[in-house]
């Protein structure tokens, strides 16, 4: 059995969430608080939580971590990140008095919003947008009206926050200069049947991406042609089968390189890959670096610069 390598993402609680680390104080707020700090921090660690938070980085560049993904930010960098979904923001070119103002964060809930949603039509219309947040999405080319209506927020209350709220939620769902960070996503449905469909092959998939299931088999089990199959997971995904179970083991992978002192020939085998060398093209075709890489700078997440 391997050893831990290094220790998961911390759970935040709401009673660790004291002002003077940059949270609205209780009473402040209702279903969406704002949250601002600086770097360095005791928030900068890798941690989730049940929420959902809309990140706007204002000042400094570095390296930004959302489940297993590992990139690049710089002012203006724009993130929504889902319930228990882990993230970290670790700057790298700060002064050595730090910066007072790094982030500013909105923070609200799941349930109010789906509760919500099921009773307005209108709220409808943001939940693909909750359902990409699950794997963290980053937006482009709207940080500056997202500042701006941040800081409307900030200013306001009651009614008048969730007004704006809303006016941000909209905004954010009619974006569609994004990307998802942390693993493949669904495309949307318009039946519900379609998309408890497609929902039952992926959960099918990923519980048995790790060993060899061929795409006859899949597409026998849920009554298809492999023809038919292969045209309708494309369309539902945006993958090829053979790129989604890749995606699969590859964000397993990521996984045990974070968490295990597992070799990473060991890795490779526990994720399914039979074959070292095909396992390291394909690792860095869609994460960008080297196994080896990855470990390495994924232990930059606990909050130390690399």
């Amino acid at each position: 059995m391997a050893s831990a390598r290094l220790r998961g993402p911390e759970l935040e609680h709401d009673f660790v969430r004291d002002p003077t680390l940059g949270y609205e104080p209780h009473g402040r707020y209702g279903t969406v608080r704002y949250l601002e700090h600086g770097f360095p921090n005791p928030l900068v660690r890798w941690h989730y939580h049940e929420e959902y938070e809309l990140h706007l980085i204002l000042r400094t560049r570095g390296k930004v971590f959302v489940g297993d993904y590992i990139g690049q930010f710089e002012p203006g960098h724009l993130v929504l990140t889902g319930p228990r979904l882990p993230h970290n923001w670790i700057s790298t070119d700060t002064p050595p008095e730090g910066v007072a103002r790094r982030d500013v964060v909105i923070q609200f809930a799941d349930a109010p919003l789906r509760q919500a949603g099921s009773l307005l039509s209108e709220l409808r219309d943001v939940q693909p947008l909750l359902d990409r947040a699950r794997h963290g999405v980053e937006f482009f080319g709207i940080s500056d009206a997202t500042g701006a209506r941040i800081e409307r927020i900030r200013q306001s209350a009651s009614l008048r926050r969730f007004a704006e709220f809303v006016d941000l939620l909209g905004e954010l769902a009619a974006c569609t200069n994004y990307r998802l960070l942390s693993t493949v996503m669904l495309q949307s449905f318009e039946d519900d049947d379609s998309m408890a469909r497609i929902s039952s092959i992926v959960d099918f998939i990923t519980e048995n991406c790790t060993r060899a299931t061929s795409m006859a088999e899949v597409s026998a089990r849920f009554g298809m042609t492999e023809s038919r199959f292969s045209r309708y997971f494309r369309r539902a995904t945006g993958n090829t089968y053979t790129d989604f179970v890749n995606r699969l083991r590859i964000t397993k992978a990521c996984q045990l390189l974070m968490d295990t002192d597992r070799y990473v020939t060991n890795v490779c085998y526990d994720v399914g890959f039979n074959n070292l060398a095909n396992f390291n093209r394909r690792f860095l075709q869609i994460k960008g670096m080297t196994p080896k890489e990855f470990r390495r700078q994924a232990e930059a997440r606990f909050g130390q610069a690399a």
